[in-house]
């Protein structure tokens, strides 16, 4: 694979639990917190919502990629909501994630969204890296 971009990020501290992370460039710089469902103070962001923020705007980049790989210009106020949910593992052995994705394309029908969404799936780098370790479900909203 040749690498067109590179990103830095380091975290310090407890990490998830009451850290710090930023990347080198300074662009992000996030306090780390366990959510308050989870027993933390819920002051800080957390990686789920790190990752939520990542895969749902990667996923809407590849929306439009595929999209205009059929001519298709989605409208400026599409969206693509991540809900990235945390908890214990069926096998007992640690922690893991489920993801659903949102699209909504204003005057686009169902059927559309929904071919286009499974092939950004198919292109988005979050989507092939998290292919057959998380769940994903696929949403047209």
């Amino acid at each position: 694979m040749e690498i067109l971009y590179t990103a830095h990020a380091t975290a310090t501290g407890g990490g998830r639990n009451e850290g710090h992370s930023a990347t080198d460039d300074g662009k992000v710089d996030v306090k780390l917190s366990t959510p308050k469902e989870m027993g933390g103070s819920g002051e800080g962001a957390n990686p789920e919502q790190l990752f939520a923020t990542g895969y749902s705007a990667c996923f809407l980049g590849a929306l439009r990629f595929v999209a205009g790989k059929d001519h298709k210009k989605l409208p400026d106020d599409t969206t693509l909501t991540a809900d990235v949910g945390f908890g214990k593992r069926d096998d007992g052995e640690g922690f893991g994630l489920k993801v659903t994705l949102t699209a909504h394309v204003p005057g686009f029908d169902v059927a559309t969204v929904k071919d286009l969404m499974d092939r950004a799936h198919i292109v988005c780098p979050y989507s092939h890296a998290t292919k057959g370790n998380i769940e994903v479900n696929l949403v047209v909203g």
